[in-house]
C-alpha cells in the first residue's frame, strides 16, 4: 500500500503546490487561468494527438470500454440526482448538477497525468478512446437534462431541441481535445509514423502536459473552495469517489475488459470532479456552491482514496 501511496501522492502534490503558489501569493491566479489555456488548448491536445496516431489497437472494439464506463455514470449520476431531489428535497435543477458533480470526473488534467505514472501507455491508450466521446455524451447530456429540469422548474418554454443541439455541436467542432483526437486517429489512419524535428517538438509538448495540468488545477482551486451545501456536498463528493469507480469496475468484469483498459478506467473514474460541473453550474446560474464544494472536498480527499483504488487494481 505504501508504495501505492508513493506512486499516487505526487500527483497530488503537484496539485497542492499550484494551490499554494497562488494561496500564500506568490503568483497571481491569471497565471493560473492563463496556464491551464496552454494546457487545455495545445498541451494535452498534442498529447492526444501523439496518443492515438501511434496507438497499437490490441484491444479491439471500443464498445465495451464505452458501455463499461457510462454504464458506470449513469448509475452514480442517478443516485445523484435521486439524493438531490429526494433526500434532501432540491428542485429539478439541482438535481442534474448533482448527477454530473458525481459522475463527471477531471478526466483531462488529472485523469492522464494518473493514468499515464499508474498503468502506463496501454492505459494512457484506453483513456484517449474514451476521451474521443466522454465530453460531447457527458456535455449533451447535462445540457439536455438540465434544459428539460428549468422547464419543468420555471414552467417556461425552452431553446428547442435542434438550436440547444446546434450550440452543443458547434463547442464541440472547436474543442482543441476534439480536434487533437480527430488529428491523431486521421495520422493514425494515413500510417506514417512521426519522426523528425516533428516527433520531438511533439514529444516535448506532450511531455509538458502532465505536470503543467496538475500544477494549473491546484491554481485554479483557490477561486471554488467550499462555498456552501456542504451536506449535499458530501453525498456527491462520496458518489464520486467511491460509487463511480465501483460500478465502472463492476462493469468492466462484466464485460470482461482486460486489467490495463480496467485500471485505465477505474483510476479515471475515481479522480476528483472535473471543473464542467461547475461550467454547467454557471452556464445555467444554479447550483454554483455544490459544484464548487464537490470539486474542492474531491480533491481533498482524492490522495485517499485514489491510493486505495490503485492499491486494489495494482
Amino acid at each position: 500500500m505504501s508504495e501505492t501511496f508513493l506512486n499516487v501522492v505526487p500527483i497530488f502534490i503537484l496539485i497542492l503546490t499550484g494551490w499554494l503558489v497562488v494561496r500564500l501569493g506568490y503568483l497571481k491566479a491569471a497565471v493560473g487561468d492563463a496556464l491551464g489555456d496552454f494546457v487545455f488548448r495545445v498541451a494535452v491536445p498534442v498529447l492526444l494527438f501523439r496518443t492515438i496516431a501511434e496507438a497499437d489497437f490490441e484491444e479491439g472494439s471500443p464498445w465495451p470500454l464505452w458501455v463499461a464506463y457510462f454504464s458506470g455514470v449513469a448509475v452514480t449520476w442517478t443516485i445523484g440526482h435521486l439524493a438531490a431531489t429526494l433526500g434532501f428535497g432540491r428542485d429539478a435543477r439541482m438535481g442534474v448538477l448533482a448527477g454530473v458533480s458525481s459522475a463527471f470526473a477531471n478526466t483531462v488534467f488529472i485523469g492522464l497525468p494518473l493514468v499515464s505514472r499508474v498503468v502506463g501507455q496501454e492505459g494512457v491508450v484506453a483513456l484517449s478512446i474514451l476521451l474521443s466521446v466522454h465530453l460531447p455524451v457527458m456535455m449533451i447530456a447535462g445540457t439536455l437534462l438540465m434544459e428539460r429540469a428549468e422547464r419543468k422548474t420555471s414552467g417556461k418554454p425552452g431553446q428547442g431541441l435542434w438550436r440547444l443541439m446546434g450550440g452543443v455541436v458547434r463547442n464541440l467542432v472547436r474543442n482543441p481535445l476534439v480536434i487533437g483526437l480527430a488529428f491523431g486517429a486521421l495520422f493514425h489512419l494515413i500510417g506514417r509514423p512521426l519522426g523528425g524535428p516533428a516527433k520531438i517538438v511533439v514529444d516535448q509538448l506532450a511531455g509538458v502536459a502532465a505536470p503543467a495540468a496538475l500544477v494549473s488545477i491546484g491554481m485554479a482551486l483557490d477561486k471554488y473552495g467550499l462555498a456552501g451545501n456542504t451536506g449535499l456536498a458530501t453525498v456527491t463528493s462520496t458518489l464520486k469517489l467511491l460509487v463511480l469507480p465501483g460500478a465502472v469496475f463492476a462493469a468492466c468484469h462484466l464485460l470482461g475488459l482486460s486489467d490495463s483498459w480496467t485500471s485505465a478506467l477505474v483510476l479515471t473514474s475515481s479522480v476528483p470532479t472535473g471543473v464542467n460541473a461547475w461550467l454547467i453550474a454557471n452556464h445555467f446560474n444554479v447550483g454554483h456552491a455544490l459544484a464548487s464544494s464537490t470539486i474542492t472536498l474531491t480533491t481533498a480527499l482524492g490522495v485517499v482514496s485514489v491510493s486505495a483504488w490503485a492499491y486494489l487494481l495494482m
